[in-house]
């Protein structure tokens, strides 16, 4: 990371793993000697590591034992439809409500069938607990991607987007 000295403008370069897990440093300026603090600020959209790592997360958690699982937490918000809108492939301009607060989004005989060979047939599972979307993986063989990233589970937010074969798909709240 390069920062500048708060009282003279000199640029020095920082470690930024030690900034990024410290959250807070000072440094001395090499030309004028005085302290300067540097602050990193935590985006609330940020790759955390999280451990241990939640069941879902897990080499050994399989598709099946995903959709298996009952999960008393999981609703759909009453003042908001959750839309998950395809942006492009095969399935371009399709959007979906979702009906149910743990949807499988894949081929034909899934909750959100989308028409792309390059998905799996249960290829991932979006979860609802409120205004709360979770995005996970089930083992498919192309993978799942969000913010051009493979991952087995993410965040949603309003507005966010994942990848799935050639489909780039939105995730909307809207008003009732």
């Amino acid at each position: 990371m390069q920062v500048a000295c708060s009282h003279c403008g000199k640029q020095h370069v920082l470690n930024d793993a030690d900034v990024e897990k410290h959250g807070k440093v000072q440094f001395h300026c090499a030309k004028c000697g005085k302290v300067t603090i540097v602050q990193s600020e935590r985006r609330p959209d940020m790759t955390m590591v999280i451990s241990p790592l939640p069941s879902f997360a897990r080499a050994d958690a399989s598709a099946a034992s995903l959709l298996a699982q009952e999960d008393p937490t999981l609703r759909l918000p009453a003042d908001l439809f959750i839309v998950l809108t395809v942006l492009s492939g095969p399935s371009k301009g399709e959007a979906h409500i979702l009906k149910s607060p743990r949807s499988v989004v894949g081929r034909q005989g899934s909750d959100v069938p989308l028409n792309d060979p390059e998905i799996s047939r249960r290829h991932c599972v979006i979860e609802v607990r409120d205004r709360n979307v979770s995005l996970k993986d089930l083992d498919s063989t192309n993978g799942t991607f969000f913010d051009d990233e493979r991952v087995r589970a993410a965040v949603l937010l309003d507005g966010a987007e994942f990848r799935i074969g050639s489909s780039l798909i939105r995730v909307n709240f809207q008003r009732k």
